[in-house]
Protein backbone atom coordinates (compact mmCIF):
# COMPACT_ATOMS: atom_id res chain seq x y z
CA UNK A 1 0.00 0.00 0.00
CA UNK A 2 2.81 2.41 0.84
CA UNK A 3 4.51 1.74 -2.50
CA UNK A 4 1.26 2.33 -4.40
CA UNK A 5 0.51 5.53 -2.47
CA UNK A 6 3.98 7.09 -2.75
CA UNK A 7 3.25 8.86 -6.09
CA UNK A 8 0.36 10.65 -4.38
CA UNK A 9 2.70 12.12 -1.72
CA UNK A 10 4.75 15.24 -2.35
CA UNK A 11 8.30 13.98 -1.72
CA UNK A 12 10.11 16.77 -3.56
CA UNK A 13 13.07 18.67 -2.08
CA UNK A 14 12.46 22.38 -2.56
CA UNK A 15 15.58 23.84 -0.96
CA UNK A 16 18.46 24.55 -3.35
CA UNK A 17 21.36 23.62 -1.08
CA UNK A 18 20.30 21.91 2.14
CA UNK A 19 23.75 20.53 2.89
CA UNK A 20 25.18 23.99 3.54
CA UNK A 21 22.42 24.58 6.07
CA UNK A 22 23.10 21.14 7.58
CA UNK A 23 26.70 22.20 8.09
CA UNK A 24 25.67 25.33 9.98
CA UNK A 25 23.37 23.24 12.15
CA UNK A 26 26.17 20.78 12.84
CA UNK A 27 28.44 23.60 13.99
CA UNK A 28 25.67 24.93 16.21
CA UNK A 29 25.08 21.48 17.67
CA UNK A 30 28.66 21.22 18.96
CA UNK A 31 28.87 24.88 20.07
CA UNK A 32 25.74 25.37 22.21
CA UNK A 33 25.37 28.67 24.06
CA UNK A 34 22.73 30.83 25.73
CA UNK A 35 23.09 34.39 26.91
CA UNK A 36 20.75 34.47 29.92
CA UNK A 37 20.99 31.47 32.25
CA UNK A 38 18.02 32.78 34.24
CA UNK A 39 15.83 32.80 31.12
CA UNK A 40 17.02 29.31 30.19
CA UNK A 41 16.36 27.95 33.68
CA UNK A 42 12.85 29.46 33.69
CA UNK A 43 12.05 27.92 30.29
CA UNK A 44 13.15 24.48 31.54
CA UNK A 45 11.24 24.92 34.81
CA UNK A 46 8.02 25.91 33.05
CA UNK A 47 8.35 23.00 30.62
CA UNK A 48 8.62 20.60 33.56
CA UNK A 49 5.82 22.39 35.44
CA UNK A 50 3.30 22.03 32.60
CA UNK A 51 4.23 18.36 32.15
CA UNK A 52 4.10 17.51 35.86
CA UNK A 53 0.80 19.21 36.67
CA UNK A 54 -0.76 17.91 33.45
CA UNK A 55 0.22 14.33 34.31
CA UNK A 56 -0.87 14.61 37.95
CA UNK A 57 -4.29 15.89 36.92
CA UNK A 58 -4.69 13.25 34.22
CA UNK A 59 -3.62 10.41 36.53
CA UNK A 60 -6.33 11.39 39.01
CA UNK A 61 -8.92 11.72 36.25
CA UNK A 62 -7.77 8.48 34.63
CA UNK A 63 -8.11 6.53 37.86
CA UNK A 64 -11.59 7.97 38.39
CA UNK A 65 -12.63 7.03 34.85
CA UNK A 66 -11.19 3.54 35.27
CA UNK A 67 -13.84 2.72 37.84
CA UNK A 68 -16.50 3.21 35.13
CA UNK A 69 -14.51 2.06 32.11
CA UNK A 70 -16.78 -0.97 31.67
CA UNK A 71 -19.50 1.41 30.46
CA UNK A 72 -19.51 1.94 26.69
CA UNK A 73 -20.18 5.68 26.98
CA UNK A 74 -17.08 6.11 29.14
CA UNK A 75 -14.93 4.11 26.71
CA UNK A 76 -16.18 6.19 23.76
CA UNK A 77 -15.56 9.42 25.67
CA UNK A 78 -11.99 8.38 26.55
CA UNK A 79 -11.29 7.27 22.98
CA UNK A 80 -12.57 10.62 21.68
CA UNK A 81 -10.46 12.85 23.92
CA UNK A 82 -7.24 10.87 23.50
CA UNK A 83 -7.66 10.77 19.72
CA UNK A 84 -7.13 14.56 19.52
CA UNK A 85 -3.50 15.70 19.63
CA UNK A 86 -2.34 17.97 22.46
CA UNK A 87 -1.57 20.80 20.02
CA UNK A 88 -5.11 20.64 18.63
CA UNK A 89 -6.46 20.91 22.17
CA UNK A 90 -4.09 23.83 22.78
CA UNK A 91 -5.35 25.64 19.68
CA UNK A 92 -8.95 25.11 20.81
CA UNK A 93 -8.42 26.25 24.40
CA UNK A 94 -6.28 29.17 23.30
CA UNK A 95 -9.32 30.69 21.61
CA UNK A 96 -11.12 30.66 24.98
CA UNK A 97 -8.45 31.10 27.65
CA UNK A 98 -5.72 32.80 25.60
CA UNK A 99 -2.02 32.08 26.14
CA UNK A 100 -2.59 31.08 29.75
CA UNK A 101 -1.41 28.33 32.05
CA UNK A 102 -4.90 26.83 31.92
CA UNK A 103 -4.60 26.35 28.16
CA UNK A 104 -1.37 24.38 28.52
CA UNK A 105 -2.58 22.28 31.43
CA UNK A 106 -5.86 21.32 29.77
CA UNK A 107 -4.10 20.56 26.46
CA UNK A 108 -1.98 17.93 28.24
CA UNK A 109 -4.39 16.71 30.91
CA UNK A 110 -7.43 16.08 28.69
CA UNK A 111 -5.95 13.60 26.16
CA UNK A 112 -3.72 12.04 28.80
CA UNK A 113 -6.77 11.34 30.98
CA UNK A 114 -8.23 9.22 28.18
CA UNK A 115 -4.90 7.43 27.74
CA UNK A 116 -4.50 6.73 31.46
CA UNK A 117 -8.09 5.49 31.77
CA UNK A 118 -7.54 2.96 28.99
CA UNK A 119 -4.09 1.76 30.12
CA UNK A 120 -5.01 1.61 33.82
CA UNK A 121 -8.12 -0.39 32.96
CA UNK A 122 -5.95 -2.89 31.06
CA UNK A 123 -3.52 -3.07 33.97
CA UNK A 124 -6.29 -3.71 36.50
CA UNK A 125 -7.79 -6.42 34.28
CA UNK A 126 -4.47 -8.30 34.39
CA UNK A 127 -4.36 -8.49 38.19
CA UNK A 128 -5.30 -11.65 40.16
CA UNK A 129 -8.96 -11.51 41.17
CA UNK A 130 -8.78 -13.82 44.20
CA UNK A 131 -7.91 -11.08 46.74
CA UNK A 132 -10.77 -8.90 45.49
CA UNK A 133 -13.23 -11.82 45.57
CA UNK A 134 -12.12 -12.71 49.10
CA UNK A 135 -12.71 -9.14 50.31
CA UNK A 136 -16.00 -8.67 48.46
CA UNK A 137 -17.46 -11.93 49.81
CA UNK A 138 -21.05 -12.42 48.70
CA UNK A 139 -21.34 -8.87 47.37
CA UNK A 140 -21.28 -8.45 43.60
CA UNK A 141 -19.77 -4.98 43.90
CA UNK A 142 -16.30 -4.20 45.18
CA UNK A 143 -16.32 -1.25 47.63
CA UNK A 144 -13.83 1.53 46.98
CA UNK A 145 -11.74 0.72 50.07
CA UNK A 146 -11.56 -2.96 49.07
CA UNK A 147 -10.61 -1.98 45.51
CA UNK A 148 -7.92 0.32 46.89
CA UNK A 149 -6.33 -2.43 49.05
CA UNK A 150 -6.58 -5.22 46.46
CA UNK A 151 -6.71 -4.25 42.77
CA UNK A 152 -4.99 -0.89 43.14
CA UNK A 153 -2.32 -2.17 45.53
CA UNK A 154 -1.47 -5.06 43.21
CA UNK A 155 -1.32 -2.82 40.14
CA UNK A 156 0.64 0.02 41.80
CA UNK A 157 4.12 -0.99 40.51
CA UNK A 158 2.86 -1.13 36.91
CA UNK A 159 0.94 2.13 37.37
CA UNK A 160 4.04 3.88 38.65
CA UNK A 161 6.15 2.52 35.80
CA UNK A 162 3.68 3.61 33.13
CA UNK A 163 3.15 7.02 34.76
CA UNK A 164 6.89 7.60 34.66
CA UNK A 165 6.94 6.79 30.94
CA UNK A 166 3.93 9.02 30.32
CA UNK A 167 5.64 11.87 32.18
CA UNK A 168 8.52 11.60 29.72
CA UNK A 169 5.95 11.88 26.91
CA UNK A 170 4.39 14.87 28.69
CA UNK A 171 7.75 16.64 28.68
CA UNK A 172 7.77 16.37 24.90
CA UNK A 173 4.17 17.58 24.75
CA UNK A 174 4.98 20.49 27.04
CA UNK A 175 7.90 21.45 24.81
CA UNK A 176 5.62 21.42 21.77
CA UNK A 177 3.22 23.85 23.47
CA UNK A 178 5.90 26.47 22.92
CA UNK A 179 5.17 26.32 19.18
CA UNK A 180 1.74 27.85 19.84
CA UNK A 181 3.15 30.58 22.08
CA UNK A 182 3.36 29.19 25.62
CA UNK A 183 6.72 29.95 27.35
CA UNK A 184 8.21 26.44 27.24
CA UNK A 185 11.41 25.29 25.54
CA UNK A 186 9.64 24.97 22.19
CA UNK A 187 8.88 28.71 22.08
CA UNK A 188 12.53 29.69 22.41
CA UNK A 189 13.63 26.86 20.11
CA UNK A 190 11.33 28.02 17.31
CA UNK A 191 12.48 31.62 17.69
CA UNK A 192 16.19 30.74 17.68
CA UNK A 193 15.87 28.31 14.78
CA UNK A 194 13.91 30.66 12.53
CA UNK A 195 16.52 33.35 13.15
CA UNK A 196 19.34 30.99 12.21
CA UNK A 197 20.78 31.03 15.73
CA UNK A 198 21.64 27.34 15.72
CA UNK A 199 23.93 27.46 18.77
CA UNK A 200 21.07 28.82 20.89
CA UNK A 201 18.67 26.24 19.44
CA UNK A 202 21.21 23.46 20.12
CA UNK A 203 21.59 24.63 23.73
CA UNK A 204 17.83 24.27 24.24
CA UNK A 205 17.86 20.85 22.59
CA UNK A 206 20.76 19.61 24.75
CA UNK A 207 18.98 20.89 27.87
CA UNK A 208 15.87 18.97 26.87
CA UNK A 209 17.89 15.76 26.40
CA UNK A 210 19.54 16.33 29.77
CA UNK A 211 16.16 16.65 31.49
CA UNK A 212 14.96 13.42 29.88
CA UNK A 213 18.17 11.49 30.59
CA UNK A 214 18.31 12.60 34.24
CA UNK A 215 14.74 11.63 35.17
CA UNK A 216 15.92 8.66 37.21
CA UNK A 217 18.00 10.93 39.42
CA UNK A 218 15.45 13.61 40.33
CA UNK A 219 11.99 12.09 39.76
CA UNK A 220 11.36 10.39 43.11
CA UNK A 221 7.82 9.63 44.24
CA UNK A 222 8.26 10.83 47.83
CA UNK A 223 9.08 14.40 46.81
CA UNK A 224 6.41 14.69 44.10
CA UNK A 225 4.20 16.84 46.43
CA UNK A 226 7.03 19.38 46.73
CA UNK A 227 7.44 19.37 42.96
CA UNK A 228 3.72 19.99 42.54
CA UNK A 229 3.80 23.05 44.82
CA UNK A 230 6.88 24.42 43.06
CA UNK A 231 5.35 23.77 39.62
CA UNK A 232 2.17 25.60 40.56
CA UNK A 233 4.19 28.65 41.63
CA UNK A 234 6.31 28.59 38.46
CA UNK A 235 3.39 28.59 36.00
CA UNK A 236 2.97 31.83 34.02
CA UNK A 237 0.27 34.27 35.05
CA UNK A 238 -3.10 33.84 33.35
CA UNK A 239 -5.42 36.61 32.14
CA UNK A 240 -8.83 36.89 33.82
CA UNK A 241 -11.43 34.44 32.55
CA UNK A 242 -14.53 35.93 30.90
CA UNK A 243 -17.37 33.44 31.44
CA UNK A 244 -19.62 34.99 28.83
CA UNK A 245 -17.04 34.50 26.09
CA UNK A 246 -16.48 30.87 27.14
CA UNK A 247 -20.21 30.22 26.80
CA UNK A 248 -20.35 32.03 23.46
CA UNK A 249 -17.44 30.02 22.07
CA UNK A 250 -18.91 26.61 22.89
CA UNK A 251 -22.56 27.48 22.20
CA UNK A 252 -22.25 29.61 19.02
CA UNK A 253 -18.75 30.13 17.59
CA UNK A 254 -17.93 26.49 16.85
CA UNK A 255 -21.20 25.81 14.98
CA UNK A 256 -22.12 26.95 11.45
CA UNK A 257 -24.37 30.01 11.28
CA UNK A 258 -27.02 28.10 9.32
CA UNK A 259 -27.36 25.54 12.11
CA UNK A 260 -27.72 28.22 14.79
CA UNK A 261 -30.39 30.01 12.75
CA UNK A 262 -32.35 26.79 12.29
CA UNK A 263 -31.67 26.57 8.54
CA UNK A 264 -31.03 22.84 8.54
CA UNK A 265 -30.95 22.50 4.75
CA UNK A 266 -28.41 25.29 4.60
CA UNK A 267 -26.36 23.62 7.34
CA UNK A 268 -26.49 20.34 5.47
CA UNK A 269 -25.27 22.09 2.32
CA UNK A 270 -22.45 23.73 4.30
CA UNK A 271 -21.32 20.39 5.71
CA UNK A 272 -21.46 18.85 2.24
CA UNK A 273 -19.26 21.57 0.76
CA UNK A 274 -16.75 21.29 3.61
CA UNK A 275 -16.59 17.50 3.31
CA UNK A 276 -16.07 17.63 -0.44
CA UNK A 277 -13.62 20.53 -0.66
CA UNK A 278 -11.64 20.26 2.59
CA UNK A 279 -12.29 17.21 4.76
CA UNK A 280 -11.93 14.41 2.21
CA UNK A 281 -8.74 15.75 0.52
CA UNK A 282 -7.08 16.56 3.86
CA UNK A 283 -8.08 13.25 5.46
CA UNK A 284 -6.95 11.25 2.43
CA UNK A 285 -3.55 12.95 2.35
CA UNK A 286 -3.16 12.45 6.11
CA UNK A 287 -3.88 8.74 5.70
CA UNK A 288 -1.44 8.44 2.79
CA UNK A 289 1.40 10.07 4.71
CA UNK A 290 0.70 7.97 7.82
CA UNK A 291 0.85 4.69 5.87
CA UNK A 292 4.12 5.63 4.16
CA UNK A 293 5.57 6.77 7.50
CA UNK A 294 4.42 3.52 9.13
CA UNK A 295 6.28 1.40 6.58
CA UNK A 296 9.35 3.68 6.77
CA UNK A 297 9.30 3.25 10.55
CA UNK A 298 9.22 -0.53 10.22
CA UNK A 299 12.12 -0.63 7.76
CA UNK A 300 14.23 1.74 9.85
CA UNK A 301 13.49 -0.30 12.99
CA UNK A 302 14.75 -3.49 11.34
CA UNK A 303 17.97 -1.66 10.49
CA UNK A 304 18.46 0.00 13.88
CA UNK A 305 17.63 -2.54 16.57
CA UNK A 306 20.81 -4.68 16.12
CA UNK A 307 22.91 -1.65 17.14
CA UNK A 308 21.39 -1.81 20.66
CA UNK A 309 21.20 -5.61 20.95
CA UNK A 310 23.95 -7.56 22.72
CA UNK A 311 23.35 -10.37 20.22
CA UNK A 312 24.95 -8.21 17.52
CA UNK A 313 26.68 -5.12 18.96
CA UNK A 314 28.25 -6.78 22.01
CA UNK A 315 30.10 -4.31 24.21
CA UNK A 316 29.30 -1.44 21.82
CA UNK A 317 25.56 -1.49 22.56
CA UNK A 318 25.96 1.77 24.49
CA UNK A 319 26.51 3.56 21.18
CA UNK A 320 23.31 2.12 19.76
CA UNK A 321 21.40 3.06 22.90
CA UNK A 322 22.73 6.62 22.66
CA UNK A 323 21.47 6.94 19.08
CA UNK A 324 18.07 5.46 19.96
CA UNK A 325 17.79 7.77 22.98
CA UNK A 326 18.36 10.73 20.68
CA UNK A 327 15.79 9.43 18.18
CA UNK A 328 13.00 8.65 20.64
CA UNK A 329 13.54 11.68 22.89
CA UNK A 330 13.33 14.25 20.10
CA UNK A 331 9.68 15.13 19.39
CA UNK A 332 8.53 14.44 15.85
CA UNK A 333 7.34 18.04 15.62
CA UNK A 334 10.84 19.37 16.34
CA UNK A 335 12.46 16.96 13.88
CA UNK A 336 9.96 17.89 11.17
CA UNK A 337 10.45 21.59 11.95
CA UNK A 338 14.21 21.26 11.36
CA UNK A 339 13.83 19.17 8.21
CA UNK A 340 11.18 21.46 6.73
CA UNK A 341 13.56 24.39 6.93
CA UNK A 342 16.08 22.31 5.01
CA UNK A 343 13.95 20.53 2.40
CA UNK A 344 10.94 22.80 2.08
CA UNK A 345 7.21 22.23 2.80
CA UNK A 346 6.82 18.77 1.31
CA UNK A 347 5.75 15.52 2.91
CA UNK A 348 9.31 14.15 2.90
CA UNK A 349 10.45 15.91 6.14
CA UNK A 350 7.28 14.75 7.91
CA UNK A 351 7.80 11.13 6.86
CA UNK A 352 11.47 11.17 7.87
CA UNK A 353 10.69 12.78 11.24
CA UNK A 354 7.93 10.27 12.01
CA UNK A 355 10.13 7.33 11.00
CA UNK A 356 13.10 8.52 13.08
CA UNK A 357 11.16 9.13 16.29
CA UNK A 358 8.97 6.02 16.20
CA UNK A 359 11.74 3.67 15.05
CA UNK A 360 13.87 4.91 17.95
CA UNK A 361 11.22 3.80 20.43
CA UNK A 362 10.35 0.48 18.76
CA UNK A 363 14.02 -0.39 18.17
CA UNK A 364 14.77 0.18 21.86
CA UNK A 365 11.96 -2.16 22.95
CA UNK A 366 12.81 -4.81 20.35
CA UNK A 367 16.51 -4.69 21.27
CA UNK A 368 15.61 -5.27 24.93
CA UNK A 369 13.45 -8.20 23.88
CA UNK A 370 16.29 -9.66 21.81
CA UNK A 371 18.61 -9.58 24.83
CA UNK A 372 16.29 -12.05 26.59
CA UNK A 373 16.42 -14.61 23.78
CA UNK A 374 18.34 -17.82 24.45
CA UNK A 375 20.53 -19.07 21.61
CA UNK A 376 21.95 -22.55 21.06
CA UNK A 377 25.73 -22.99 21.42
CA UNK A 378 25.97 -23.66 17.69
CA UNK A 379 23.77 -20.71 16.72
CA UNK A 380 24.32 -18.87 13.48
CA UNK A 381 26.53 -15.79 13.29
CA UNK A 382 26.42 -12.40 11.66
CA UNK A 383 23.86 -11.73 8.94
CA UNK A 384 22.49 -15.28 9.09
CA UNK A 385 21.80 -14.89 12.82
CA UNK A 386 19.94 -11.65 12.11
CA UNK A 387 17.92 -12.92 9.14
CA UNK A 388 17.11 -16.49 10.09
CA UNK A 389 16.92 -16.67 13.88
CA UNK A 390 16.67 -13.45 15.90
CA UNK A 391 14.49 -11.33 13.60
CA UNK A 392 11.95 -14.12 12.88
CA UNK A 393 11.57 -14.73 16.62
CA UNK A 394 11.09 -11.02 17.28
CA UNK A 395 8.81 -10.42 14.33
CA UNK A 396 5.41 -10.91 16.06
CA UNK A 397 6.36 -8.48 18.84
CA UNK A 398 7.81 -6.09 16.27
CA UNK A 399 4.60 -6.10 14.22
CA UNK A 400 2.47 -5.65 17.34
CA UNK A 401 4.47 -2.59 18.43
CA UNK A 402 4.54 -1.16 14.92
CA UNK A 403 0.78 -1.44 14.46
CA UNK A 404 0.23 -0.05 17.97
CA UNK A 405 2.22 3.05 16.93
CA UNK A 406 0.07 3.56 13.82
CA UNK A 407 -2.47 5.55 15.83
CA UNK A 408 0.34 7.73 17.21
CA UNK A 409 1.77 8.22 13.71
CA UNK A 410 -1.68 9.23 12.47
CA UNK A 411 -2.05 11.82 15.25
CA UNK A 412 1.40 13.24 14.56
CA UNK A 413 0.82 13.27 10.79
CA UNK A 414 -2.28 15.38 11.31
CA UNK A 415 -0.55 17.85 13.63
CA UNK A 416 2.49 18.27 11.37
CA UNK A 417 0.21 20.19 9.04
CA UNK A 418 0.75 23.19 11.32
CA UNK A 419 4.27 23.34 9.85
CA UNK A 420 3.01 23.57 6.27
CA UNK A 421 2.38 19.98 5.18
CA UNK A 422 -1.14 19.82 3.73
CA UNK A 423 -2.51 17.31 6.26
CA UNK A 424 -5.46 17.99 8.56
CA UNK A 425 -3.38 20.20 10.86
CA UNK A 426 -2.67 22.63 8.03
CA UNK A 427 -6.38 23.28 7.54
CA UNK A 428 -7.05 23.39 11.29
CA UNK A 429 -4.38 26.05 11.78
CA UNK A 430 -5.69 28.03 8.80
CA UNK A 431 -9.25 27.84 10.11
CA UNK A 432 -8.20 29.24 13.50
CA UNK A 433 -6.23 32.03 11.81
CA UNK A 434 -9.30 32.93 9.74
CA UNK A 435 -11.50 32.73 12.88
CA UNK A 436 -13.52 29.94 11.23
CA UNK A 437 -14.09 27.99 14.42
CA UNK A 438 -16.90 25.94 12.88
CA UNK A 439 -14.56 24.58 10.21
CA UNK A 440 -11.78 24.04 12.77
CA UNK A 441 -14.07 21.96 15.00
CA UNK A 442 -15.17 19.83 12.03
CA UNK A 443 -11.53 19.19 11.06
CA UNK A 444 -10.52 18.30 14.62
CA UNK A 445 -13.49 15.93 14.90
CA UNK A 446 -12.39 14.32 11.61
CA UNK A 447 -8.89 13.80 12.97
CA UNK A 448 -10.31 12.19 16.12
CA UNK A 449 -12.61 9.92 14.11
CA UNK A 450 -9.74 8.80 11.88
CA UNK A 451 -7.61 7.99 14.91
CA UNK A 452 -10.35 5.88 16.45
CA UNK A 453 -10.80 3.93 13.19
CA UNK A 454 -7.04 3.40 12.78
CA UNK A 455 -6.70 2.31 16.41
CA UNK A 456 -9.43 -0.32 15.93
CA UNK A 457 -7.97 -1.50 12.61
CA UNK A 458 -4.41 -1.72 13.93
CA UNK A 459 -5.52 -3.83 16.90
CA UNK A 460 -7.30 -6.29 14.61
CA UNK A 461 -4.24 -6.51 12.37
CA UNK A 462 -2.00 -7.02 15.41
CA UNK A 463 -4.15 -9.92 16.60
CA UNK A 464 -3.97 -11.43 13.12
CA UNK A 465 -0.17 -11.27 13.23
Amino acid sequence: MAAVLMPAADLQIYASNPWQEFGRMGVGLITPRWESLTELAMAIAQTVAFALLGVVGSVIAGLALTRFYHLRIVRVFCASIRAVHELFWALIFMQVFGLSALTGLLAIALPYSGIFAKVFSEIFSQQPVLPAISVAGKSNKLPFSAWLYTQFAQALPQIRSYTRYRFECALRSSTLLGFVGLPTLGFYFETAFKQGQYSEAACLLWCFYLVIASLRYWLHWRIIPLYIIAAWLILPESPPLINSYVWQFFSRDIWPVELIQGDYLGALHWYGVELRETIFPAAAYTLIISIIALVATGLLTLLLYPAASNKFAGRFTFLGHAVLLFFRSTPEFVLAFVLLLLFGPSALPAIIALAIHNSGLISYLIARHSNDLSLRPDALRGLNLYCYEVTPRLYPAFMGLLLYRWEVIMRETAILGILGVTTLGFYVDSAFEEIRYDRALLLVATAAFMNIIVDSLSRRLARAC
